[in-house]
This record gives structure tokens, C-alpha cells and sequence, in this order.
């Protein structure tokens, strides 16, 4: 609604005229005179006290500017020049968007909305006709940005005495601001409101009967009209007069305002003399009102402000009612009922329009939050690792979740869990799900281990593209000639041939100084059209987030419209892609962009990388991945938040969550709070990729490591028989035997030694099973003690939640207190082959490496092509810390063989296969060894 207000003041004769009759109205002499002075210098002090106000908050904030959008769908450009003179005096940044007079309420909606999610936009401001101002419309304008105060919530918080949050109608203000000054005060004096209503009428109202006037409403054409007008002692009226009410209605000495729209039209409804005299009035009271605006728009600035610093927590923990036996993970997850997302979003601090809500339980968090919390100090950063594994897994997910619920639910701690996504590979194989288990789970259950909301399928979109777009290239290389291809790349559109900005930049790349594609020559067309590559040397192929061993190999291109171009492909799982890693471990949307760009898809004929920015598709990779680099926000069984955002393997890849979630989530639980993450597989190869490789990526410093053991497991270690997955545990697993665990703990010593490689302090975790007796777990808890952990604890978070791990909580809480030396395990500066043998003798125990002639020959191009001082990643079973499999405990004295190197450009990394029989879609299994491997799972906790 557009706010007016013109006041006349009438003193000791006749009352002010409101029709157009010259003999009565009452002559304005000095009394007048010093009231529109007074209301010009009340309306100077506004402009002045707001621009000092904004003054402070940039001297804070000095690239804060704050913007005021104006909707206009009329003709008052008077007003709109008093906005931008103001605005301008005041230092604020005015946006005019002016609609047809006509424009219809959907319209009018559309531009709200859209001014609504701008965030270089702080307040919105509406003018436009009496007609237009429907509540759809009043109400659309988001109630942080309602500079008019016209919207239901503003209304309400002013009803409700809450000023300070919400914004006030300006022409109420300055109708309050011209009575105190004309009236000194309203206390105990009746007020009419004549033909006011809607959202000037309750502030209105509101404001009066708050300083103890007592107000009344009418209509003009209302029967008791003139008795009212005779009872008032200051009327305020909204629109123009009929001719038809006489003055002498008024009673003499009665203050009069009028804040009608057409205040500065000069069509108030008078005779020419009054209209006249009115006028001189209008130049003082249209201003204040103005200066009311402005005033608001300082004041939703200075909460906008606000609102962008760290919010403390108020987070409502869920209860927990463990149960013995402990139930099946889906009956414990379906039995607990999650709070709403946008609820928890709400206690952690984050803003409503930082989050885009899938359903009930998820949502998406935007980056604009790193902007936001920039100058937030991190938290404390906790990553878990574990020993090396049996093939059921020793319950690192469990742990994190464990150590979460307890830290935030028990301690009073915020703490932020960042877990990767699973592949649905794992999921339906024997492996299982991902969500954690018992009562540290991330819930719901089934929305955690399925779909998500949908990353791994943009993955597989945006891989499959590249991949499509590799062999459709070679088909038209093949079969094309180079002017057919020129004219493929470079079409003529409405007349004109213009280089897109991707060819622009690869002309660049092939030496090419040229953007007019008219000028180039026969050989830098035939340059720029071919990529002549060799098809033997494609590293990149088609993936399917499902254990289908049917696509391991392949031959793709025997259609008869693919004119005998075939090739031997194959499908990997989806996880496996590099576009996973790189969503890993991507800092922002123009890295990411960055990053796909670099994949190296194959060579050409020359030995040259070509990547998938030589193919032109980069922006659509990006375009497909542009939801997926938002991390997903879920919570866990007691309520605490946890961020779900990729899930790259750690055999491959480097096994992690994302750089993304990690740095959200530290700023968000602030200086003392905790971010737990997981690292994929054992301490050797999760916890080493960690390091080197994350970490640099993202250039945070680790505070704790946990390193998660069980009996069982070290039971293995110490030379117990296999266990198998799908098979029940041998008695050895089942009954006491301390010289079993004894003889294992040599792992869980090596993978202390290695964490304290990289200078973090390490806390040792024994998860805890029902067949572990108390003497077996002491021994662990003193052996990892005496082998340089600050602490080792035992934890039953999976039977009692975040109770079961407290002291596993308190554990790391000191421990993370302690001085940190943290430091990488070698420089990137170092060759490839130095590189890995420092990881293989360091890490791993082995005596030295050998490389096969192909592993050397990739090396020796990678390092001519200039990858050579990217980390390494090694690609090695993980139930050994050698690369037989079968040798458990600490194996020494070994050869590690290097039988091909691998490069992930764009994800940053070289990836060395150490042995034989590598696969990127592993896990698979029949359902009927899922079965019998969760029912072992079970029996054993």
C-alpha cells in the first residue's frame, strides 16, 4: 500500500474545511507556519538519524549495501523522486521497478516473489493503486523484506507488541510522529479513523489505543457520521471528502490528518483556496512519511545484518527408549519419529531460505551459508577410522553416530556428523546399508540408504553424457569431413557465426589468437575440429549405480546407424565415477566446474590428454551436478544433525565425504562445537587418503582421530580363523580367548603408529559386542593406552545410543583440546614414484615397491604431461595392510606391486592398482548371503 500523510492543524477557531466551502474555513496565520516547520524537521531529523544508524553498520560491514526495491504500477513520479532523494541522502541503494498500470495480481505476485529470493535485494516497498492492494498481494512480500509493514506477519508482531522484529506502516508512523508534535499526546482523546482500512487501520489503531487514545472506525456514508465527527478530538481520514458532508459537522479545535493516497495529486477534494493552503502543507507531511520508509528500510537492514551472524543452537534432542534384545535397524528406525527438517534446520541456525526441503525429513543446504558465516571461527574437526577390517565391517558409521548423539544429546556439545551417501551397489549386496545401525542410525532408515535426493543419479546422468559424448565424437570425426564439422561446432545462427566461450578457450589452449571464426585457415580448422582420439586409450566408461556383472564387458556401437564403428567398453558403478570425487572434493560450483573440465577422458593419436572441456561439455556436466553440490541434511535417532553428501569408494577414490559438508557443518556448530566424519575402510587407506588428500584439498586441520576396533576383529588379527560374510562366527569369535586379542592388538598398534605419522592425537573406540567379555575389553583399552592413544574407551552406543558412548565423548573432547602437529606424509613437490613408496614403506610395512612396465609407463607419460605433483591415491584391498588379503595382523618384509597407474585428473589425484583384480563394482553378492550376512551382523552384536 503506498503511504501518505498530509496534516492540517486547526487551532481556536473554526475548524479546518473538509469541503470546498471558502466562508467557513478558517484562516492559517503563525500557528500553521511553525507546524509545517516542525513536521519539515521532524521528517530532517529522521533522515539524519537513519543515516548514521546505516553509517555504524557499514563501518562493520563495509561491503554491506543495503537495497530497496520499489513495485510501482502507477503514475506518482513526485513520489518516487522524494524515495530516491532520500534514499540517496540516507546512503541506501533504490531499485524502481515500475509495471504497467494494468498489471494483473498474478503479475504483480511474480515480481514480489522474484524480489523475494534476491538477496542483494533487503526490502521491498509497494506502490500501487488502492484497487491492487489485495491481501495476496500485501501478503506476498516476504516479511523480513516489508519495509511497509503491510503484511499479516508484521501486523501480528505489532499487535503483539513486538516492534522490534517487525517493520511499522510508515504512514502510521508519521501520523503518530505529527500528533505528538501537534497535540503533545493522545492519552484519554478520541480518534476517528475516517475510511481508513486494511493494514493502515490496525497499525493505526494499534499505535493509538497502545498510548491511551480511544479510536473509532467509519465509513463516510455511515448514518451516525456527524455525531462522531462533533464527539472527536482528532480525526484521521483515508480518502478524499464527499462534497456532500458539511464542515460544521466538525467540531472547532479538532486536530485534523489525512493520509489519503492521492496526497500529492492535489485532488483532495477542496476548494482552490484550501487547496492552496493544503498544498503548503503537503510538502512537510508527504516527506515524513517518506522519511518513515527510509527509516524502516535502515531498520530491516540493521535485523538483516543480524540475522547473517552464527545463531546459538536450540536444539530439541529426541528421546531415546532402548530396548533389550535390541530390534531389527529398520523396526529402531521406523519406531522413532524424526522432527521436520525445516524444525531442525531452524534450531541449528541456518535460514529459511538457505535450505531446499525433499519431503519431511531432508533437505539441501545452499552455499551462500559459507558466504553468510565467513568470519566464523571453525570447530573442532573429528575424523574416524578404524583398524583393519574383518568382511563385515567394524562399525565405524555406528561410532560416528554414536559419538554425535552423545556429544549433543548427553553433553550439551553441538556436533555435526558429515557421512557419505551409499551406492546402492553396497546396499543390496552383502555390505549392507550405511545408516549406522542398532541405536546410532541416521533416520529415516530407508530415505538415508535410497535415492537420497537423487546426487548419485545426476552422477550417473552427467557421466553417462560424457561418455555418449566421447564415442558420438569419434563417429563424426570418422565419418565427417572438416568443413561438415566446423559447421557442426560452429553454426551459422540468424546469420551469424560466433565462437561459443568453451571454443573460445580451446582455441586458446591449441594456440590459436583468433574469435572470428571466419578468419581461421584450413589447418587450424582441421586443429580445432579433430581431437583425433585413440580408442584404445579411453579411460572412460558408462556407469550404473547397481552390481550387474553382465556389464563388466561389453560391445558398444553394433547398430547398423553407428556405421562399424564398435568398441569393447564396460559399465563401472556409478560411485566409481571421478565426477563422485570430484563432488567429494570440490570447493565451490566454479571448482567444480573447474574440475570436470580437467577430466582426462583418453589420449589422442599424438599421446595427448584429451579432456572433457576439448569436448565441449563441460557447462552441461555442470548444469546436471548443480543440485548435487548441496549437501543433505538429515538427523539422527536422538535428533542431532547430520550431513549426507557423496560417497566415493575408498579402494579407487579416497573414500571420503565432502570438503562441502565438512565446512558447512564447522561453521555452523561454531568455535567449540565438533564435526565428525568417517573415512572409508581402515586407518591405511581411509585415514592416509584423508590426509593427504582431502585435506589438502580442502585446507582444514583434523583435531582427533577415533580409531574404531573390536574383539573381533583383533581376534582375527591375532590369528583366528577367517571370517566369512554369510557364514556364522567360529566359537573362537564367541568365547573369551585373551591371547587371541593380545596377539591382534600388533594391528591396532600399527594404525595408531600410522595417525601419529600425520601428528593427530588418536582415541581408540572399542565397539563394543554382547560376546566380548569384560577382561578382552580392558586388555584392548590398556594395550592401545600403552601404544601411544590418549585414551581408549569402550563404547555401547549401538545398544543405548548416545549414552553408550559418553565417555567416548568426554574421551575426544579432551583429546581435542590437546596441541595439535599436524602435518602431511609427503610433498606433493616429490616424484610419483617416491611418492608411493613413501605410503607403501611408511603406511603399509613394505620393504619396498615394484612397478610393472605398464605402471612405469603411465607414470613416465602422466609426469610429461604435467600431472606429476598431484598426491597419490592407492587402489588396495582393504582387509590386509599388504596387498594379499589374506595376511592379517602387521605383514612385513613384503614387495608391494604396482601393476598399472591410473589418473584422476579432475578430481586431483593419481590412483596406483596395487596387485590384481581390482574392481570398481564390487560387493556383489546373491540375496540369499545378504540375508545370512545381516543375520550374522546381528547375532554377533
Amino acid at each position: 500500500m503506498r503511504v501518505s500523510a498530509l496534516c492540517r492543524l486547526s487551532r481556536g477557531a473554526a475548524a479546518a474545511p473538509l469541503a470546498g466551502r471558502k466562508g467557513t474555513a478558517p484562516r492559517r496565520g503563525s500557528a500553521s507556519a511553525w507546524g509545517r516547520w516542525e513536521k519539515q524537521q521532524a521528517a530532517g531529523e529522521i533522515i539524519q538519524s537513519s543515516k548514521k544508524v546505516l553509517a555504524s553498520l557499514q563501518k562493520g560491514h563495509p561491503t554491506f549495501k543495503p537495497t530497496l526495491a520499489i513495485v510501482q504500477a502507477s503514475d506518482e513520479d513526485l513520489v518516487q523522486e522524494i524515495n530516491q532523494n532520500f534514499a540517496k541522502e540516507i546512503g541506501l541503494h533504490v531499485i524502481h521497478i515500475c509495471l504497467p498500470q494494468g498489471s494483473s495480481e498474478d503479475e504483480i505476485v511474480g515480481e514480489i516473489l522474484r524480489l523475494n529470493e534476491d538477496p542483494t535485494v533487503h526490502g521491498v516497498a509497494l506502490h500501487l493503486s488502492e484497487n491492487a492492494c489485495s491481501s495476496k498481494i500485501l501478503n506476498a512480500v516476504k516479511p523480513e523484506k516489508d519495509v511497509d509493514g503491510v503484511s499479516d506477519v508484521n501486523l501480528g508482531r505489532l499487535v503483539r507488541g513486538d516492534t522490534y522484529n517487525c517493520s511499522v506502516s510508515p504512514t502510521a508512523s508519521a501520523v503518530m510522529e505529527l500528533l505528538e508534535k501537534l497535540v503533545k499526546t493522545v492519552d484519554g482523546k478520541k480518534v476517528l479513523l475516517v475510511e481508513i482500512c486494511g493494514p493502515l487501520e490496525a497499525s493505526l489503531q494499534c499505535l493509538l489505543q497502545r498510548k491511551g487514545a480511544m479510536t473509532m472506525s467509519c465509513q463516510w456514508k455511515t448514518q451516525q457520521l456527524q455525531s462522531k465527527l462533533h464527539q472527536a478530538d482528532v480525526v484521521v481520514v483515508g480518502s478524499t471528502k464527499p462534497k456532500e458532508i458539511p464542515v460544521s459537522w466538525i467540531r472547532p479545535g479538532t486536530t485534523i490528518v489525512d493520509c489519503y493516497p492521492d496526497f500529492l495529486s492535489g485532488e483532495h477534494g477542496y476548494g482552490q483556496d484550501v487547496k492552496y493552503s493544503n498544498q503548503s502543507a503537503i510538502d512537510a507531511v508527504g516527506p515524513l512519511t517518506i522519511a518513515m520508509r527510509m527509516q524502516n528500510m535502515v531498520k530491516t537492514s540493521e535485523r538483516w545484518i543480524q540475522s547473517q551472524q552464527y545463531r546459538e543452537w536450540n536444539l530439541h534432542c529426541l528421546k531415546l527408549q532402548p530396548l533389550s534384545p535390541v530390534p531389527s535397524d529398520i523396526e529402531i528406525s521406523r519406531g522413532q519419529s524424526p522432527k521436520a527438517v525445516d524444525v531442525l534446520a531452524k534450531e541449528i541456525g541456518l535460514l529459511a531460505d538457505e535450505i531446499e526441503i525433499y519431503g519431511q525429513t531432508k533437505a539441501k543446504v545452499r552455499l551462500s551459508l559459507l558466504e553468510r558465516l565467513k568470519d566464523q571461527t571453525d570447530g573442532k574437526y573429528v575424523l574416524v577410522a578404524g583398524i583393519t577390517p574383518t568382511p563385515l565391517g567394524e562399525g565405524k558409521s555406528t561410532v560416528t553416530i554414536g559419538l554425535v548423539q552423545a556429544l549433543t544429546a548427553h553433553l550439551n556439545v553441538n556436533s555435526f556428523a558429515c557421512l557419505r551417501q551409499p551406492s546402492q551397489g553396497p546396499t543390496f549386496g552383502v555390505k549392507g546399508g550405511a545408516a549406522g545401525g542398532g541405536y546410532a542410525q541416521v533416520i529415516p532408515m530407508e530415505e538415508f540408504n535410497l535415492h537420497l535426493t537423487g546426487d548419485i543419479h545426476a552422477i550417473t546422468a552427467a557421466n553417462n553424457l560424457l561418455a555418449a559424448a566421447i564415442d558420438a565424437r569419434i563417429l563424426h570425426e570418422s565419418t565427417q569431413s572438416d568443413k561438415a564439422l566446423y559447421n557442426r561446432l560452429v553454426p551459422v545462427v540468424n546469420g551469424v557465426r560466433e565462437f561459443s566461450s568453451i571454443q573460445l578457450a580451446r582455441l586458446k589452449r591449441l594456440g590459436i589468437n583468433k574469435t572470428d571464426p571466419g578468419t581461421l585457415t584450413a589447418d587450424e580448422i582441421n586443429t580445432f575440429v579433430r581431437l583425433d582420439i585413440d580408442p584404445s586409450t579411453i579411460t572412460w566408461q558408462r556407469v550404473l549405480d547397481t552390481n550387474d556383472r553382465f556389464l563388466r564387458k561389453i560391445t558398444i556401437g553394433q547398430a547398423n546407424t553407428e556405421k562399424g564403428f564398435f568398441r569393447q567398453a564396460q559399465f563401472d558403478i556409478a560411485v566409481a565415477s571421478e565426477i563422485m570425487a570430484i563432488l567429494a572434493l570440490t570447493t565451490s560450483l566454479a571448482d567444480m566446474k573447474e574440475r570436470l573440465g580437467k577430466m582426462v577422458v583418453a589420449n589422442d593419436k599424438n599421446g595427448q590428454p584429451v579432456t572433457a572441456e576439448d569436448l565441449g561439455v563441460t557447462g552441461a556436466l555442470a548444469v546436471l551436478m548443480k543440485d548435487a553440490i548441496k549437501p543433505t541434511l538429515m538427523q539422527t535417532l536422538e535428533g542431532t544433525p547430520v550431513f549426507v553428501h557423496a560417497g566415493p569408494f575408498a579402494n579407487i577414490a579416497h573414500g571420503n565425504s565432502s570438503v562441502l559438508a565438512d565446512k558447512i557443518a564447522l561453521k555452523l556448530v561454531g568455535e567449540e562445537g565438533f564435526v565428525v566424519t568417517e573415512a572409508g575402510f581402515g586407518a591405511d587407506i581411509g585415514m592416509e587418503k584423508f590426509f593427504n588428500i582431502k585435506c589438502r584439498a580442502s585446507g582444514l586441520v583434523p583435531s582427533v582421530v577415533v580409531l574404531v576396533a573390536t574383539v573381533r576383529a583383533l581376534k582375527m588379527h591375532g590369528g583366528g580363523p577367517n571370517v566369512t560374510a554369510g557364514a556364522p562366527l567360529k566359537k573362537e569369535y564367541t568365547e573369551e580367548n585373551l591371547q587371541l586379542v593380545a596377539d591382534g592388538c600388533c594391528n591396532l598398534q600399527k594404525q595408531i603408529q600410522i595417525a601419529q605419522l600425520f601428528g593427530v592425537p588418536v582415541v581408540v573406540a572399542l565397539n563394543v559386542f554382547k560376546t566380548d567379555s569384560h577382561a578382552e575389553v580392558d586388555l584392548v583399552c590398556e594395550i592401545a593406552k600403552q601404544s601411544g592413544a590418549f585414551d581408549a574407551v569402550p563404547c555401547n552406543h549401538w545398544s543405548a545410543g548416545g549414552r553408550g558412548a559418553v565417555e567416548l565423548a568426554q574421551a575426544v573432547r579432551k583429546a581435542a583440546s590437546q596441541e595439535n602437529h599436524f602435518k602431511y606424509l609427503y610433498n606433493l613437490e616429490l616424484p610419483i614414484i617416491e611418492k608411493i613408496r613413501i605410503i607403501a614403506q611408511k603406511v603399509y610395512g613394505a620393504e619396498d615397491i615394484e612397478l610393472s612396465p605398464a605402471a612405469q609407463s603411465q607414470i613416465s607419460r602422466y609426469s610429461k604431461q604435467g600431472f606429476g605433483n598431484l598426491p597419490i591415491c592407492m587402489a588396495k584391498t582393504h582387509l590386509s595392510l599388504s596387498h594379499q588379503s589374506e595376511r592379517k595382523g602387521v605383514p612385513t618384509g613384503f614387495i608391494l606391486p604396482i601393476s598399472d597407474v591410473r589418473a584422476s585428473i579432475g578430481a586431483g589425484f593419481i590412483y596406483p592398482l596395487v596387485g590384481t583384480g581390482l574392481k570398481k563394482d564390487c560387493f556383489c553378492a546373491l540375496p540369499s548371503i545378504v540375508r545370512l550376512a545381516r543375520q550374522s551382523r546381528r547375532e554377533v552384536c
